[in-house]
């Protein structure tokens, strides 16, 4: 009997939404696996709602759950701390393989309240930061993805509540408990590979994948390399017996 297609559930950083993904999910559609792109609280189509980390790990759970055959986990940033505090879990969730983009990191302390002071800041100009963003991205992302990052609206009102809540992840105890496929992904100049060597330590079976010349938007900055991991993770799971 043939096996279902590996179903892939993508989950996107902060500030951003599932548009993030588009080059992926074209890339995944073009190969014939089935995926989900979701929004999280706060962002996206749901910019309405408030951000509660309750309402994050229910929206990553039921996305889980919906195919009927084997589901690769992919978060990015935000969405990779949170995915990995998920396929952690303790019972373990259906996941049958997790790759974690730019988020080699333990959100708490000076490193978090830094990034929320930023993040205010930008809050504090009369566009919120938005045309500092389109700077950034104008100058790093091919012109291929660089509309994917902001097509779904870019959600500042909820930065600092999801920050805030990132906090109360227990990653340090999430991280030994995944016993899956599992690949972190980071750019060589990613401001989140603070804690890599710790995650190393505590994930001593999962691969890392350093991508040269690339910072945190590793998705968008390299989509043919983070297409390559992919294809690296469904191959691996569509050749498990």
């Amino acid at each position: 009997m043939r096996r279902p297609p590996v179903s892939v559930v993508f989950v996107h950083g902060i500030r951003t939404s599932a548009t993030m993904w588009r080059s992926q999910q074209e890339y995944l559609t073009a190969r014939g696996n089935p995926s989900v792109a979701v929004d999280l609280p706060g962002h996206g189509t749901r910019r309405d709602e408030p951000f509660t980390l309750d309402e994050a790990m229910r929206t990553i759970d039921h996305a889980v759950r919906a195919p009927d055959g084997p589901v690769l986990l992919v978060g990015h940033s935000m969405g990779g701390l949170l995915c990995t505090a998920y396929t952690g879990a303790d019972p373990a969730p259906p996941v049958a393989a997790f790759i974690g983009a730019s988020c080699t990191a333990l959100p708490r302390g000076a490193g978090l309240a830094a990034y929320r002071v930023l993040a205010g800041a930008l809050n504090a100009m009369p566009d919120h930061g938005l045309w500092l963003s389109r700077q950034v991205l104008d100058a790093t992302l091919p012109e291929a993805t660089r509309d994917d990052f902001g097509a779904g609206g870019y959600a500042m009102q909820a930065q600092d509540d999801a920050l805030r809540s990132l906090a109360a992840l227990d990653l340090f105890s999430a991280v030994p408990r995944i016993h899956v496929p599992t690949w972190f992904v980071n750019g060589q100049f990613d401001q989140l590979r603070t804690h890599e060597t710790l995650y190393r330590r505590l994930a001593p079976d999962a691969e890392f994948i350093i991508v040269p010349r690339t910072t945190h938007l590793v998705t968008a900055m390299r989509p043919r390399v983070f297409n390559a991991v992919l294809q690296l993770a469904l191959a691996t799971l569509e050749t498990t017996p």
